[in-house]
């Protein structure tokens, strides 16, 4: 691939989230920085988190989005349960909130999100990953929403996402029990998009984020538009919402070089204009 040129762009305290920018391949990686303790939320992991999904949100030149842990034990454990036991009330429901505001970030990013899962992705941690497009797992990975056995549910978008994953039957079996399922399950269940061998994880990740990244990327982020807002219309809105959208790619320099690579028989080099 040549060199490549990556930046790192600092997070509120540069810790315990890290962005990285890959100005060759038009690839930011996101990585959940806290191994010590299974990348878990805590209160600055949530600001952070959010806070590189806002400077996402701005980059046109970034044309897929990778999550991932730090490590190889964790994508991500949850909310940092040590210390919310510290917390008051209150406290903990701006937690929540916040994880919850993060969660939706990560989902409104104009560019597709691949999560990266190894390991344990448990409670926010499997919340993060449902607000992700596609799910990329380690055959050793291991998934669940066990909130309801500490006295809580999710509630950072799992109640609201899982159902659209997995079914509602299947998503009433895992909230209402906080049972976990290993990679090969959630696969079969539509939780997870591929599974993989543990050391492959990153290869695989990256090889569907290069063959996104090859498509014209206004015309992906797009149909992720189309798609999110025209779930739950009725069918005269959605088309008009897709319409809209599909309509305005007609007038970009990308179409025609699209157009002008398939009459010369060659691949298309795209410019996200």
């Amino acid at each position: 691939m040549g060199t490549v040129n990556l930046r790192q762009e600092a997070s509120t305290n540069g810790a315990t989230v890290e962005l990285n920018v890959d100005d060759q391949t038009h690839i930011a990686t996101l990585t959940l920085n806290r191994p010590e303790a299974m990348n878990a939320i805590s209160r600055q992991l949530a600001a952070d988190l959010l806070g590189a999904c806002e400077a996402l949100t701005n980059h046109d030149d970034v044309w897929v989005a990778i999550v991932t842990g730090a490590g190889d034990r964790a994508f991500c454990a949850g909310a940092d349960l040590k210390e919310r036991r510290l917390l008051s009330a209150p406290e903990r429901t701006a937690h929540t909130a916040a994880i919850e505001a993060a969660a939706e970030a990560l989902a409104v990013l104009p560019m597709p999100v691949i999560a990266a899962i190894r390991g344990y992705a448990l409670a926010g941690g499997a919340e993060l990953a449902a607000a992700c497009d596609l799910r990329i797992a380690a055959a050793d990975a291991v998934f669940g929403f066990p909130e309801v056995n500490i006295g809580i549910f999710p509630g950072a978008g799992g109640v609201l996402r899982l159902p659209g994953l997995i079914g509602g039957g299947a998503a009433r079996d895992l909230l209402f029990t906080g049972r976990r399922v290993a990679a090969d399950e959630a696969l079969r269940l539509g939780l997870v998009d591929r599974v993989v061998a543990p050391d492959a994880v990153t290869a695989a990740v990256l090889e569907m984020a290069l063959s996104i990244a090859s498509s014209a990327p206004l015309a992906v982020r797009a149909v992720k538009r189309a798609l999110r807002e025209s779930h739950g219309r009725s069918l005269a809105e959605a088309r008009q919402i897709v319409n809209a959208l599909r309509g305005a790619l007609d007038q970009t320099e990308d179409y025609d070089e699209g157009l002008r690579a398939f009459a010369e028989r060659r691949a298309p080099r795209f410019s996200g204009r």
